[in-house]
């Protein structure tokens, strides 16, 4: 890996670790939300065996840093010692402050922060130790996606709170580990969503000529056969962004209201004129 690319992970790395910290001490913590994770772990022995949290971390961290070794692989290795090692570190500095004085909303603002840095680092192929890592073993030899494994692994900690705390704390840390879920998911799939569109018109030259013309857009055309009719009638195909929509739709109703239609959500477009540069695709 070249030099530049190693220090821009790192700084990713650093920036993933400094906000768990944040999210840790000035929003769940505060509030006694242990919401999975060795951090929750951390929150709930704490309280049980008045230990300082960034110490449970560190003997966490070296347990899960062996398995990244045996399991994950070199690179993932390396940077999980820099995340595994910088996370106690930031906890330890970053001050046990109840920023918001609400329970629930320093719980929803606390669980984005957290999603956020956790997707951050699985994208730069780290992790921050603790429960992080079993997510990343899972989706290697299982395929299961990283949000799912961080649910199942998190939901253990999260029982484990409610023999600590109350029965306030432990609904809490369950919603918290929801919210972290559904924001990782959000991030995985892909944020700026595309649409895909199937027409289905007698008046699909004139809808082509109208999409190239207003929206840019080329249009795939598929031959289709109907069951009923039995006649050969094109189906255009076009990917557009979500903001042209309804623009599409004005443009097919204008030529034939009994055009039938069918559209998908794609959370990811690569090609000429999304990724590869300007253009119509």
């Amino acid at each position: 890996m070249k030099i530049k690319q190693f220090a821009i992970r790192l700084l990713w790395i650093v920036f993933s670790i400094v906000l768990i910290a944040v999210g840790v001490n000035m929003f769940l913590g505060p509030h006694q939300i242990a919401a999975g994770g060795l951090t929750g772990l951390a929150i709930i022995l704490e309280t049980a065996i008045n230990v300082d949290r960034s110490v449970i971390v560190y003997i966490g961290n070296g347990i899960v840093i062996i398995a990244t070794l045996f399991f994950l692989g070199r690179q993932v290795f390396i940077n999980t010692i820099i995340g595994a090692g910088l996370l106690p570190v930031a906890i330890s500095l970053v001050p046990q402050y109840t920023l918001v004085e609400d329970r629930m909303l320093s719980m929803v603002v606390g669980s984005v922060i957290f999603g956020v840095a956790v997707s951050i680092l699985y994208k730069n192929h780290a992790s921050s130790g603790g429960t992080a890592v079993p997510p990343l073993i899972l989706k290697k030899y299982f395929g299961l996606k990283p949000s799912i494994g961080l649910f199942v692994t998190d939901g253990l900690v999260v029982v484990l709170s409610l023999f600590i705390f109350d029965w306030d704390s432990f609904f809490f840390a369950i919603l918290s580990i929801f919210i972290t879920m559904v924001v990782m998911g959000y991030i995985e799939n892909g944020i700026n969503k595309k649409k895909r569109v199937h027409i289905i018109s007698k008046q699909s030259d004139a809808i082509v000529k109208d999409v190239m013309k207003q929206l840019g857009k080329s249009v795939t055309c598929i031959p289709t056969m109907g069951s009923y009719e039995k006649a050969e009638t094109p189906m255009l195909m076009i990917t557009l962004e979500a903001g042209d929509y309804r623009k599409l739709i004005e443009i097919v109703g204008k030529h034939d209201k009994q055009a039938f239609l069918v559209t998908d959500v794609v959370s990811d477009v690569h090609g000429r004129g999304f990724t590869y540069g300007s253009g119509s695709v």
